[in-house]
């Protein structure tokens, strides 16, 4: 097998349609958009929901219930595995650390750490929350795992 053998899968190539070359291409004229109005136009069409100018059906129906999305807390996670490449032996591991890792991207109320992954060096992670495996992994290693002080 050679890279000159290979090719796509049958369908899923197929030519694109050419527009405005001659009327006896087909696609010509109006290149398949019809006459006139807001679908011929370019750079037309309308927005994800719009119903023409009907009240749309998100909008129709009533909102009900309450929905925690805005108040929830935002918990950054990261494995245990990624600590033995990251950091040296001995390292005091906390938020700022994992910030300038790349570990814990954006804004999060609180920290986790999760267990996938080996550890070999002993870290003192001072993060919020560790799941039991993660915990358990960290201090056979010879480190230890504590809350932040407030």
């Amino acid at each position: 097998m050679h890279l000159h053998s290979y090719s796509p899968n049958p369908g899923s190539k197929h030519r694109v349609k050419r527009l405005g070359c001659g009327e006896s291409s087909g696609h010509g004229k109006t290149s398949c958009k019809g006459n006139k109005g807001q679908k011929a136009r370019s750079g037309s069409g309308t927005r994800v929901g719009f119903e023409g100018g009907q009240m749309p059906l998100h909008r129709r129906l009533p909102k009900r219930g309450f929905n925690n999305f805005d108040f929830r807390d935002k918990v950054g996670v990261f494995n245990v595995g990624k600590l033995d490449d990251l950091f040296d032996a001995g390292t005091t591991i906390d938020e700022s650390a994992l910030r300038t890792a790349g570990l814990i991207n954006g804004r999060c109320d609180s920290i986790k750490v999760l267990g996938i992954g080996e550890i070999t060096k002993a870290l003192h992670l001072v993060v919020a929350h560790a799941s039991a495996s993660a915990r358990d992994k960290i201090e056979k290693a010879g480190g230890s795992v504590n809350p932040p002080t407030a």
